[in-house]
């Protein structure tokens, strides 16, 4: 019987290591898409390829990709390597980073946000516009494409910035585009 005493320090010391080692296991740090859902938004809202991200305690936040990258939506988007925002339950604003393009156009993200409490919509604000869209669509997180392979879009998405401006005056709207 002697020798079977032996296992019962090492069955001990299995027991105490084990559960130390599961939780340094699953100590690492949320992805960018286990915050999103964290601040009730949708985790596909950003490409799989991010490569980094930084959130601060008022939640500015900064997303880096390897490289610029397009995915398509209802619309089709554009992403730069690096995304900047303001992250609060709800909602992203202050967003830099990302465009929609609409028709031949290509304008820029300014905000992101969903009801509360959740519903099926979710809302992007492009300069005054608001659009709303199947929360549905930003449900799964989505690999990106590298460019607009045969189509002339490409060359417009680097030449043309779209301004809005409002004339209170003569309550005109003004589109420029300045290549």
């Amino acid at each position: 019987m002697a020798p079977h005493l032996g296992l019962i320090p090492i069955l001990l010391f299995s027991l105490s290591v084990l559960p130390s080692l599961s939780l340094s296991l699953s100590n690492s740090p949320p992805t960018v898409f286990d915050i999103l859902p964290e601040y009730g938004l949708p985790r596909g809202l950003l490409p799989s390829s991010v490569s980094n991200y930084t959130l601060s305690d008022d939640g500015g936040f900064v997303v880096v990709l390897p490289k610029t990258c397009y995915i398509q939506f209802d619309y089709l988007v554009y992403y730069e390597k690096t995304i900047t925002g303001k992250l609060t339950y709800g909602a992203i604003t202050d967003l830099k980073g990302i465009q929609v393009q609409r028709f031949l156009f290509w304008f820029d993200v300014d905000e992101i946000r969903v009801d509360l409490p959740p519903s099926d919509s979710i809302y992007f604000t492009v300069g005054i516009i608001n659009k709303k869209l199947d929360v549905d669509q930003f449900e799964n997180v989505r690999s990106c494409r590298d460019g607009l392979s045969g189509s002339c879009v490409g060359s417009f998405k680097r030449g043309i910035q779209v301004f809005y401006i409002f004339d209170y005056l003569s309550n005109c709207l003004f589109i420029a585009f300045v290549s």
